[in-house]
């Protein structure tokens, strides 16, 4: 088994919960993957709410991607 060693800011150190320096590489991805995640998620909530997508009701959203799927269906 081979050791990779990264290096990281106090602050995210923290921010992650880390207990001490030694991670599995599953725990570690899972750390990295779920950051992404959020990060990403907090993006496309900020682009949302800038076009004026975020007070749409479900209702909207559903006729919206029914009608997007008309569009396809008809070519």
């Amino acid at each position: 088994m081979k050791t990779l060693t990264i290096s990281i800011s106090n602050e995210k150190y923290n921010k992650f919960g880390l207990k001490n320096g030694n991670l599995k590489y599953t725990d570690f991805k899972n750390l990295v993957v779920n950051e992404l995640f959020r990060t990403q998620l907090v993006k496309c909530v900020k682009s949302a709410q800038k076009c004026g997508l975020s007070s749409m009701t479900m209702n909207e959203i559903n006729e919206e991607v029914r009608t997007v799927r008309r569009s396809i269906c008809a070519l």
